[in-house]
């Protein structure tokens, strides 16, 4: 019995590179990036996959279950395959087969779903990526980028000074908690009154973090 593969917090896609718009920086170098590596590394793509598995860790438990209740009864076959009767002997096959009958179809319908909704996160993950990768290709002159992710890829040697996998996760998070961050609050501070004659010293900027 082939074990279920459900639950693999690797979030996978088939997105495919555009070339770089021109722009004044001259496009001649040829880069490599590891696209499953780059989404699954990034902050938002480590929370995706745990807000995932934890979602479908109930399921993997359940399945567990069903799994540890097969194996308990084919030990109890095999231990009293001798001493059983052949009527008891078929009612524990029967149920063998039942419980795996039911157990495969449940991690085939939970499978199913766990790979629905990872794509859903990943289509999301993967084109805010995509963006950063044609800003950073333009931006260095990079003429191509070759996704090596996959192990069909048809590049079979590259050097490690042309991956720009950890430079794309660090721009992408970086953008990200920009984005995130929450806009200054207005100052509060009181008007001077008009007799004063005294213009307001204007409070310094916080420090840039």
């Amino acid at each position: 019995m082939n074990r279920y593969r459900i639950l693999l917090p690797v979030l996978t896609c088939g997105l495919t590179l555009p070339l770089p718009a021109q722009t004044g920086v001259p496009q001649t170098k040829v880069g490599i990036i590891n696209i499953q590596g780059a989404i699954i590394g990034t902050k938002d793509g480590q929370k995706a996959a745990n807000d995932l598995q934890a979602r479908f860790d109930p399921k993997k438990k359940e399945l567990d279950q069903m799994q540890s209740e097969i194996a308990g009864l084919r030990d109890q076959l095999s231990k009293g395959s001798n001493t059983m009767s052949e009527e008891a002997k078929a009612t524990l096959i029967r149920q063998i087969d039942d419980k795996t009958k039911r157990f495969n179809r449940a991690t085939e319908d939970a499978q199913a779903e766990f790979d629905a909704e990872q794509q859903k996160l990943i289509q999301g993950l993967g084109q805010k990526i995509m963006t950063v990768i044609d800003k950073y290709s333009r931006d260095n002159g990079f003429a191509i980028i070759f996704d090596v992710s996959s192990p069909q890829t048809p590049v079979l040697y590259a050097a490690n000074s042309i991956d720009i996998t950890k430079d794309i996760i660090e721009l992408y998070d970086k953008n990200s908690a920009s984005a995130a961050a929450p806009p200054p609050a207005a100052s509060t501070a009181p008007s001077p009154a008009p007799s004063s004659g005294v213009k307001p010293v204007a409070p310094k900027p916080a420090p840039a973090k």
